[in-house]
């Protein structure tokens, strides 16, 4: 197994001076006095606690460089000289019906009042962070037009400079939530949905009343955990004032800024940034259980939860409890997870990789489905980025998730969008962009068919991080539906197991997918013998 140095690595900015490391440790294997740096233990002894965490904060999202012994690149797609599944009962197959652009890669999830979807991908939860903050409109606009869901994650009304609150405690105005849902609104195509995400501070804040009663939101999610880190969401902030208002409204901030000691810390500049935490959840059966149907009271047609890489206990405990509340999808997200702000080494030593973890959740799914239980429909998500990624996580899932979760995949077109916009008003275009034209018209592939969607005079209005995501949902859509058609399906729902094979023993083992030279090979030799 190949692992990252452990004391080394750009996301910490931080590297080792020596060619030679001590594998366990990450330290060079010659440590001198007198070196001037950079390992992450020479930082570390000044910088301290800011080491945890990728850098800079607001400027960049960060994956987890863990290789683990098994991973979806272990799997690959089976393709077939006959056959032809999930074609409309009036078509008849053949070379002229069975063409790759015919592929339906519509979705859909939910219990009983299902949600569909152009393309099986969602974003993942973009809450409170900088990042999902100040590229907000270039998401949501992306992901509307686009026709998949957007999920607005935890403690963004927590966060809001703006917030009022009644005398209760309750939200009586969040203006960036407000923001956040208008935006996505504005531009919805009747396909996917915005829902947003709860942790324990926003079920005390009362977002969901909130955002039912003033935005007639249809789902809400509650959020049990994700793949990058098994505490509460962070965000960073760089003014005393901002610190001190979120410990007031009940958050856990620290270093403590009431501490008059961290205070003249800050004032010398030796603090430049305080963390706020979100606590953590306990979950428990009968408490679930009262609480989804709370929600359901409020008037909500859909409740969906997001759980992370935790044991295969809580895995079950989601699957099985999600079943018996008849949540509407369930959101498995397995390590080693990406976002915004997370401690670096939590990213890459904790939690079940994603693999691991979702042929668990077949697994698991399919003990219930076999009692006579119905199965909550499932999301994957899990450091996913391309179309072979998302049909292999159908396919090892099937019949159960209908899904993919994608974080910083679905983040990066909406800023390289932006970032185009910038370029060309700053006439500093980049070659990368350049060579395509010096136009939005001549640079984006995908430009009119946006205009088409919005119209000419709504186009100018569309920020170009939208039409970066837009054409990267169309390279997702063209490329899945290539997929599919030389796996024989023609719709998303019969994508199956059988269209897998295991590239190693090992892989087999994990996920019960067929060895390479174990796959069809009965099929093989009755024809063979025949």
């Amino acid at each position: 197994m190949n692992l990252q140095r452990p004391n080394s690595n750009d996301a910490t900015r931080s590297v080792n001076r020596s060619r030679s490391v001590v594998p366990s440790s990450g330290l060079c294997s010659r440590c001198i006095d007198g070196c001037q740096g950079n390992c992450e233990v020479f930082r570390a002894s000044f910088r301290g606690r800011e080491l945890l965490y990728p850098g800079p904060f607001g400027s960049i999202t960060a994956g987890a460089d863990k290789d683990y012994p098994v991973d979806y690149s272990h799997l690959n797609i089976q393709g077939y000289a006959t056959g032809a599944k999930g074609l409309p009962a009036w078509v008849s197959a053949g070379p002229d019906t069975c063409i790759f652009p015919k592929v339906d890669t519509e979705t859909e999830y939910g219990w009983d009042i299902k949600v569909r979807m152009k393309v099986p991908i969602f974003t993942g939860a973009l809450g409170s962070t900088e990042i999902a903050r100040k590229n907000w409109e270039h998401f949501a606009v992306g992901a509307a037009i686009s026709g998949i869901t957007l999920v607005c994650g935890e403690n963004v009304c927590g966060i809001d400079p703006q917030l009022e609150l009644d005398s209760n405690g309750k939200i009586k105005s969040s203006p960036d939530m407000d923001r956040r849902i208008a935006e996505y609104k504005k531009y919805h195509q009747g396909y996917g949905e915005i829902l947003v995400q709860m942790n324990v501070e926003d079920t005390r804040l009362g977002v969901a009343e909130y955002v039912i009663d003033k935005h007639g939101l249809e789902t809400i999610e509650l959020k049990w955990g994700q793949g990058a880190k098994c505490i509460g969401g962070e965000i960073k902030v760089n003014s005393l004032e901002r610190a001190l208002e979120l410990q007031r409204r009940g958050y856990i901030v620290t270093p403590d800024p009431s501490d008059p000691v961290n205070q003249a810390a800050f004032q010398t500049g030796a603090i430049k940034e305080f963390e706020r935490h979100s606590r953590l959840g306990f979950v428990e059966e009968e408490g679930f259980l009262k609480e989804v149907e709370r929600l359901r009271g409020l008037g909500f047609k859909r409740i969906t939860v997001k759980t992370g890489a935790y044991s295969l206990r809580e895995l079950a405990m989601a699957i099985k409890w999600g079943s018996k509340a008849k949540i509407d999808l369930l959101t498995i997200d397995g390590a080693p997870g990406g976002t915004g702000m997370s401690p670096w080494r939590m990213m890459c030593e904790w939690g079940v990789p994603h693999i691991y973890l979702h042929s668990a959740a077949y697994e698991f799914a399919k003990i219930l489905s076999d009692r006579g239980e119905r199965v909550p429909d499932l999301a994957f998500a899990g450091g996913f980025s391309s179309e072979d990624g998302v049909f292999k996580a159908l396919a090892l899932g099937a019949p159960f998730v209908k899904a993919v979760c994608m974080g910083r995949a679905l983040m990066i077109p909406g800023m390289v969008g932006k970032n185009i916009d910038l370029w060309i008003k700053e006439g500093k275009l980049p070659k990368t962009v350049s060579e395509f034209g010096n136009t939005p018209e001549e640079i984006f592939v995908s430009y009119e068919e946006v205009k088409g969607i919005v119209g000419s005079e709504e186009i100018k209005k569309i920020p170009l991080g939208a039409v970066g995501i837009y054409s990267f949902c169309q390279k997702i859509k063209v490329g899945l539906q290539q997929l599919m058609a030389g796996s024989r399906n023609f719709r998303v729902s019969s994508i199956s197991r059988r269209d897998l094979m295991s590239l190693t023993e090992e892989c087999a083992k994990v996920t019960g997918i067929p060895y390479v030279m174990e796959a069809y090979r009965e099929e093989a030799l009755e024809i063979l013998t025949k």
